[in-house]
């Protein structure tokens, strides 16, 4: 071991998670009310809270709790449940009920929060011989997500987070691989798969070591059709260390040069919401190193209210991004579960800043996609607004759908000003349908006929399988 790398450890900051039981014993709390504490205490038994050490230390203004964006970023506030459900909440705090019968009222608040939006557990899930492969995701031809069972947890957890469910212990509601073999005979045998998306939680969360075990089967003769591997990721934002000073970070490197050596394109696809998540030294110094890899990193973010509701934050990132070198790839409209409606802003709202911000970065910015509905038949871009014949109108497009002959279709919606989502949306011109919903709809069948023939999903999954299609 050289010096340099012994001087590196020596001084290595070590992680520190901090959960509901210590919203009470952090000092920066103390300068909120008892009640506020009290009720993000409430918040924080039904969505996922974790923080660590580095972000309260370095991305949180503390003398301006109010407003911080990456405090309302990691911490509960009150307002993302609904009055009654908080309501609820407190009121079993406040009588000290039992385990069991918090878990039964809280349980029953996650599943009103719409826990797998898009059609993730009825149509994204495959099967081999029959069998759903678990763990894994396949919702367009190219592209298959892994879920690697070690990497279902973060460093911190977004309250936006649209994988909530992950990390609440209902593992009914949790996507996980643990047999490794079957996700590499799944992608084995699918030639179309070129791309594979490494995702959870966060697989940066592993040990190298561990994380090599869903990467360097990969690389071997039987898997010529993969091109691109993706890992998906918050740790560039919310632990940096893990590419500079961690104990294994010098093998992440390591893995990350051995994929780009082997001829594979690797995609960092890095977390950004706000541009204060690039400010501090060892965020900066750890994009550096993942770039000096070979590697790239594609940057990704959903627009959100009190978050990063404004053009200039945007314009801001992704100047700083460029000039890191790292590339802005999407901005998402948030997803329409957990907290929702705490996020939310109307479409109109976020193309108009997209618009805005897109316009004052270079043409190197421009790569940004957006804004972007992950929906259930696909992504939905809103690519503007504009009068026809006199009506206004949403002009939409896929850029990836169930069907990829969507794809790059323009189609119209009327225009509303009120609707955050595809399902607040009505086709323009007096149409009936949107094009796609016929063949959306024989999707939808041909789907729940082959679940019910493998014994897939019975009952309730099937008779939602055989709903109309989100519109």
């Amino acid at each position: 071991m050289n010096s340099s790398r012994v001087d590196r450890l020596s001084s290595t900051p070590r992680i520190r998670f901090y959960g509901v039981q210590d919203l009470d014993k952090l000092p920066q709390l103390q300068k909120l009310s008892s009640a506020d504490r009290k009720a993000m205490k409430a918040v924080a038994q039904v969505l996922p809270f974790r923080v660590n050490n580095y972000i309260i230390e370095n991305l949180i203004d503390w003398d301006n709790i109010a407003n911080d964006p990456i405090f309302r970023l990691t911490f509960p506030q009150a307002e993302m449940l609904a009055p009654e459900n908080l309501d609820k909440v407190l009121w079993l705090l406040d009588n000290n009920a039992s385990p069991e019968h918090m878990s039964e009222v809280v349980n029953s608040i996650r599943l009103s929060l719409n826990p797998h939006p898009a059609g993730q557990i009825e149509y994204n899930v495959p099967t081999l011989d029959g069998e759903p492969v678990a763990g894994i995701q396949h919702k367009y031809p190219e592209t298959v997500l892994i879920f690697p069972s070690a990497g279902q947890t973060c460093h911190a957890y977004c309250t936006f987070c649209f994988r909530w469910p992950q990390f609440v212990g209902m593992d009914n509601m949790k996507f996980a691989t643990r047999s490794s073999w079957r996700f590499q005979d799944y992608i084995r045998q699918h030639k179309e798969v070129t791309d594979v998306l490494i995702t959870g939680g966060d697989p940066m969360v592993m040990k190298a070591r561990h994380l090599s075990l869903y990467i360097e089967p990969l690389l071997e003769p039987g898997f010529e059709h993969i091109q691109t591997i993706r890992i998906g990721t918050k740790s560039v934002a919310y632990w940096p260390y893990r590419y500079t000073t961690d104990e294994d970070a010098d093998d992440v490197l390591r893995l990350l040069e051995k994929v780009v050596i082997a001829g594979k394109h690797l995609a960092i696809m890095g977390h950004y919401d706000h541009w204060r998540e690039i400010e501090p030294n060892v965020a900066k110094e750890a994009i550096g190193r993942i770039r000096s890899t070979g590697a790239q990193i594609r940057t990704q973010a959903p627009l959100m209210r009190r978050i990063n509701d404004s053009p200039e934050v945007w314009q801001r990132m992704w100047q700083e991004q460029i000039r890191l070198g790292c590339i802005p790839y999407y901005i998402f409209i948030e997803r329409d579960t957990g907290a929702k409606h705490y996020f939310e802003i109307p479409l109109v709202r976020a193309w108009e800043i997209f618009q805005e911000a897109i316009q004052k970065v270079s043409g190197l910015g421009r790569t940004v996609r957006g804004p972007v509905m992950s929906t259930l038949p696909g992504k939905v871009v809103i690519d503007g607004v504009a009068e026809i014949y006199g009506e206004k109108v949403f002009v939409l497009s896929f850029i990836q759908g169930r069907d990829p002959n969507w794809c790059k279709r323009p189609f119209f919606a009327s225009y509303n000003p009120e609707a955050t989502w595809l399902s607040g949306l009505t086709p323009a011109f007096g149409e009936r349908h949107f094009f796609y919903e016929n063949r959306l709809e024989e999707i939808s069948l041909d789907k729940a006929h082959r679940s019910l023939e493998s014994g897939e999903v019975r009952g309730a999954i099937a008779l939602q399988a055989l709903a109309p299609p989100d519109k």
